[in-house]
């Protein structure tokens, strides 16, 4: 009897799915397709927001003269030029330069590491800290590191100039000493036309927040 009662069961079951076909309603199916579309949307926004700084590579031209040691402006300035990569607020670059107002036999071409972050910014003008660490070519006092300041202004998205103090320090095996200078820095930005990272510099230069 158990089994006569599950076959007709199983009969009635059949013959209603069979009546009823499972169907996808064409308004549900792109009601679900939009809601997925949008997932992905808000995934690729919110990943983006992690990125919103500039990037790009720069070149800094130093006019830097040194201003606690004797001697003529010739013998006081210290050129040099750097190049490297902004990453928002931060920069890291590699410069190469002459120290005029070495004396005796030592090298004055010297090779640094320049990691710079601006501390404070607002509008087109921001304050920069740079710490420094470089080598003096064949110098008795070969190891030299740094600790300058700046006020930065950016011309336009492109072009900025900065006026710049800071202390230079050397250090041999048997002797140190350290230098002031203050001096102006030129820097192009290496930013393509209409490029995203052109305009998230527009935007941060030209921001009043």
């Amino acid at each position: 009897m158990k089994t006569i009662v599950t076959s007709l069961l199983s009969m009635i079951w059949i013959s209603g799915f069979a009546q009823k076909p499972l169907t996808v309603q064409p308004a549900k199916l792109s009601y679900a397709f939009s809601n997925l579309g949008k997932r992905d949307t808000t995934i690729e926004s919110d990943t983006s927001k992690e990125n919103k700084e500039p990037q790009y590579f720069y070149l800094s031209a130093f006019t830097n003269v040194f201003v606690n040691t004797k001697g003529g402006a010739a013998k006081r300035f210290a050129p040099a030029v750097e190049f490297g990569r902004t990453y928002g607020i931060f920069d890291i670059g590699l410069a190469t330069g002459k120290l005029n107002e070495l004396r005796g036999n030592d090298s004055a071409r010297y090779i640094e590491l320049r990691p710079t972050i601006n501390v404070f910014s607002k509008g087109r003008f921001a304050e920069s800290l740079c710490l420094g660490a470089g080598y003096v070519l064949s110098a008795k006092q070969a190891l030299m590191s740094e600790i300058c300041n700046g006020i930065n202004f950016n011309v336009s998205t492109t072009f900025a100039i900065a006026i710049v103090q800071g202390y230079v320090f050397f250090d041999g095996t048997n002797s140190n000493r350290n230098g002031q200078y203050i001096g102006i820095n030129l820097t192009y930005n290496f930013l393509k036309p209409h490029s995203v990272n052109k305009q998230r510099k527009k935007e941060a230069i030209l921001s009043d927040k």
